[in-house]
């Protein structure tokens, strides 16, 4: 039988017909399609625009490994293991076509994940590791952000350019075409040569989110490779020149995306000014709004925390606490060995494991950290989560450097396999959500977020959303960062010292010799993250002032 798309009608004020092109999707544990916080942004956004029920579909890439699976080598050390993944809940559509990469064709298989599901919005995940393809031509979707760089064109390609064919082989008519990252690229030239290359009817059509201020992030490629590769579909590589303003020989996506779309987005109002100084003086480009990344929450709250903030019963809202403490500790002491004490505070560094995040910082004036830590009447525990790009041997050492400094303290875990489940669990368990990132590095940082919903109070560098969420003292706790002329490890110096101090003079007295005071915070977190940070507020936004012409 022939696949049919008719999964829902949307609410009558999002109908305007909408397609999210990601690379990657955090949607549920068993779908592993994701590598950090692009991801779980991208998987709250589908989760809210169903639950609004917005006209609006995703397509991203099946990875036949998905990232990678974190584990360990005999001496604790951090191994990344790639194992193929097979997902039975996935429909297969029947749909496979051809897409032209590097001159040749390349066939396209579409699987369909219903909204039923997961509760998502419709989406679809493109996969090449078909028999129809050769074997390179199947590697193409086999690893998310595969480190070779003509596969990682091909990846793009396969995303926008697949992802186009595809709606149109739907018949579904799109309104618009948002890019989450400039990973899909390829789809504004797709959409140029289908709109008889009219630049203007491209930019009717396109928006872009833009999630990072950090030039590693935004992907550049030598003009000869893209060209070689397809990435301009039939484009003359002079018009791609003079419709993309290039003006050497490396194409920018970021900056393109930008010259090809009619708006978009910056993910916080810090990056928002971040994004305009870096990109709005360039020639041709759109304009950059911030509209502040946000997570789902009826995915990710506890529903009885939830029940016993609204109930207002704060002995209810204690116990359970408590209880998703002992929880994430049994991950901990089946880690590690190490056995946690519901009654300590835990602090928790978890996210994707890049430097300028810092996951050390806290343990960077060492002798001052195991003090405190050895302080028997104010004790802490600390856990570290996170996954390192699987080829970024300084995190990846650093990742190593923090459980090899740490082996010997038995109020430090460092854990393995941060995806879903685990991520759950440590927002969960946690007291103290801590965030380290050099100022103004960090565009948005989602996790304090889901943090704040399950009773855990941020301390935090105000960076990313927390200068719209935080008031000190009030619903958390501020790091105060350095001058930014300052040399880094400088600013590390200072901030660690400051990280500390907040830590040993308001956090860990409030906690201890003022448990009720420190309760009105947690309460107080809780309440205002939602709905100014639920990713319901975020799909909304999405809708009224970025796709709306």
């Amino acid at each position: 039988m022939a696949f049919t798309f008719n999964p829902y009608a949307p609410a009558a004020k999002y109908k305007t017909a909408a397609a999210y092109f990601s690379m990657e999707f955090a949607i549920d544990q068993p779908l592993k399609t994701y590598s950090g916080g692009l991801g779980f942004l991208a998987g709250s956004h589908m989760r809210s625009a169903f639950e609004l029920k917005q006209n609006l579909v995703g397509i991203s890439v099946l990875w036949s490994f998905g990232y990678y699976d974190q584990g360990r080598n005999p001496d604790q050390t951090m191994r990344a293991d790639f194992r193929r993944k097979y997902y039975s809940f996935l429909e297969d559509t029947g749909l496979v076509f051809p897409i032209t990469i590097h001159g040749a064709d390349v066939h396209v298989k579409v699987l369909y994940l219903a909204p039923e599901v997961f509760g998502t919005v419709p989406m679809f995940f493109l996969t090449t590791d078909i028999e129809e393809n050769d074997y390179i031509s199947r590697t193409i979707s086999h690893h998310l952000y595969d480190p070779d760089a003509a596969a990682r064109v091909a990846q793009s390609i396969l995303l926008g350019v697949g992802g186009g064919r595809l709606l149109d082989l739907l018949g579904r008519k799109t309104d618009v075409y948002h890019l989450n990252e400039g990973h899909g690229l390829p789809l504004a030239f797709y959409l140029y040569e289908k709109h008889g290359r009219d630049l203007a009817e491209v930019q009717k059509r396109l928006v872009f989110t833009t999630h990072t201020p950090e030039l590693a992030g935004n992907e550049e490629r030598p003009m000869k490779l893209l060209t070689d590769m397809t990435f301009f579909g039939t484009m003359p590589e002079e018009d791609v020149r003079r419709v993309a303003r290039i003006e050497n020989d490396a194409l920018n996506y970021t900056l393109t995306a930008l010259r090809f779309a009619r708006k978009a987005n910056a993910v916080s109002k810090v990056h928002g000014t971040v994004a305009n100084e870096m990109w709005s003086h360039y020639e041709g480009t759109c304009p950059i709004i911030p509209i502040t990344n946000s997570q789902n929450g009826l995915y990710w709250r506890d529903q009885q925390l939830a029940a016993a903030l609204k109930s207002k019963d704060d002995t209810a809202l204690l116990a359970r606490k408590r209880e998703l403490k002992k929880e994430l500790f049994k991950i901990v002491a089946d880690q590690t060995g190490n056995l946690f004490d519901p009654d300590v505070l835990t602090i928790v560094w978890a996210r994707r494991f890049a430097g300028y995040k810092r996951a050390d910082l806290i343990l960077r004036h060492f002798e001052r950290f195991v003090a405190l830590a050895a302080n028997a009447s104010r004790p802490i525990q600390v856990i570290w989560a996170g996954k390192p790009y699987p080829l970024d041997q300084s995190a990846i050492d650093l990742f190593n450097k923090i459980i090899t400094s740490t082996a010997h303290l038995k109020n430090c875990a460092v854990l393995t396999g941060y995806e879903l489940g685990l991520s759950a669990a440590l927002k969960k368990g946690s007291d103290i959500w801590l965030n380290t990132p050099r100022f103004p590095r960090e565009a948005s940082g989602t996790s304090g977020m889901t943090a704040a919903m399950n009773a855990s109070v941020n301390l935090s560098i105000a960076d990313g959303w927390i200068p719209e969420f935080i008031r000190d003292g009030e619903n958390g706790f501020v790091i105060t960062h350095s001058d930014e002329s300052l040399p880094e490890n400088v600013k590390d110096d200072q901030e660690a010292t400051a990280l500390l101090d907040v830590l040993e003079n308001k956090v860990l007295p409030l906690y201890y010799e003022q448990p009720k005071n420190f309760l009105k915070v947690v309460k107080t977190a809780m309440k205002d993250v939602e709905p100014a940070f639920e990713s319901g507020r975020m799909a909304r936004e999405y809708y009224e002032l970025l796709y709306k012409v």
